[in-house]
C-alpha cells in the first residue's frame, strides 16, 4: 500500500484554520477547490471574503499589539477626492472631481510590530503571498519593501472614518481584529467604473447616499478580505462608541522594492522611512 507524503506542519498553522483555508497546500485536491472558490467569489462579487481565516487567538494576539501601540499610533486627517486628487474647480459644484470627503484614522507602522506577531509571521511566509498572487491570477506578487507601510494596524476610534474613494492599486488584503459598537461598517459600490467608462453618475449618486447602489461586506474577527478597490467605490463609516475598530492591512504589488512615497508616509505614519 503507498501512503501518500504528508504535508509538513506549516509555522503559521497557529494563525490560519489551515482546516478551512489549505493556504499551504495549495496542490492538493481540497487546495484547488478552495482556490476556485476564490477565484470564482473575486470574479462574481469583486471581493473574496474569508472569514475565521485568521484564529481567535492570533485575532486576540494583535489586539493586544494595537493597544499596546495605541499612545505610539500617527493620528492622520485629511479631506480629498474619491480619486484622491486636488478639486477639479471647473467641474460643477456637485461633481465628483470636485466634491471632498474625509478620513481619519490611526496608523501602527509594520517596524512598530513585534516580530514574534502573529500577522507579521504570516505577512513575511511566503505561503501567503503565493495564495494571493494565486487568487488574483497574477503570475508573481512581492511583498512590499517599505518599512513601515508593509503591514499595518489600523483603528478606528470615535469618530474616524474612511471616506468615499477609489484605490490607486489595483486590490488590497485586509485582516478584521475588532469591530466597533456602532458605524465602522465597510460599504462598497460593485463595478462601480472600468477601463472605458468612470461613470460619474454612478458615484454621485453614492455620494449622494443612494442605497440601492451600496453593498454592506460582512466582516467579523478574523476575516480576511481581498478586495478589488481600483475599480469599486468603498469607504469605511464614521466609528461610534468606545470600542475601536481594528483591521490590518497587507500590502503586496507586482514589483520588488515598492515603497511609499516622503510625503504619503509623513502623512500615513509622521514620518519617512528614509
Amino acid at each position: 500500500m503507498t501512503v501518500a507524503p504528508s504535508v509538513p506542519v506549516a509555522p503559521y498553522a497557529d494563525v490560519v484554520d489551515l482546516d478551512r483555508y489549505p493556504i499551504h497546500d495549495l496542490g492538493s485536491t481540497e487546495g484547488r477547490a478552495f482556490l476556485d472558490r476564490c477565484r470564482a467569489d473575486l470574479a462574481a462579487h469583486g471581493v473574496c471574503s474569508l472569514p475565521g481565516f485568521v484564529r481567535p487567538q492570533a485575532v486576540a494576539a494583535m489586539i493586544d499589539v494595537a493597544r499596546a501601540n495605541a499612545d505610539a499610533a500617527h493620528s492622520s486627517e485629511t479631506t480629498h477626492t474619491v480619486y484622491f486628487t486636488v478639486p477639479d474647480e471647473t467641474v460643477a459644484e456637485d461633481h465628483p472631481r470636485r466634491r471632498t470627503v474625509r478620513s481619519a484614522k490611526h496608523g501602527i507602522a509594520y517596524d512598530q510590530l513585534p516580530l514574534d506577531a502573529p500577522l507579521r509571521r504570516l505577512y513575511e511566509h511566503d505561503d501567503l503571498t503565493t495564495f494571493i498572487a494565486a487568487v488574483l491570477g497574477k503570475d508573481v506578487l512581492y511583498r512590499s519593501a517599505d518599512p513601515l507601510d508593509a503591514l499595518q494596524v489600523t483603528t478606528f476610534r470615535t469618530g474616524d472614518e474612511l471616506g468615499w474613494h477609489f484605490d490607486n492599486s489595483e486590490f488590497s488584503v485586509t485582516v478584521m481584529y475588532q469591530q466597533s459598537e456602532e458605524g465602522g461598517d465597510f460599504d462598497y459600490v460593485p463595478g462601480t467604473r472600468d477601463e472605458h467608462d468612470e461613470r460619474y453618475d454612478v458615484v454621485q449618486r453614492a455620494l449622494d447616499e443612494d442605497p440601492s447602489l451600496l453593498v454592506r461586506l460582512e466582516s467579523s474577527p478574523g476575516a480576511m478580505a481581498i478586495f478589488r478597490g481600483h475599480h469599486a467605490l468603498h469607504r469605511v463609516t464614521e466609528v461610534v462608541g468606545p470600542t475601536p475598530r481594528i483591521n490590518s492591512v497587507l500590502t503586496y504589488g507586482e514589483h520588488p522594492d515598492m515603497r511609499l512615497s516622503d510625503l504619503t508616509s509623513m502623512l500615513f505614519y509622521g514620518r519617512t522611512s528614509s
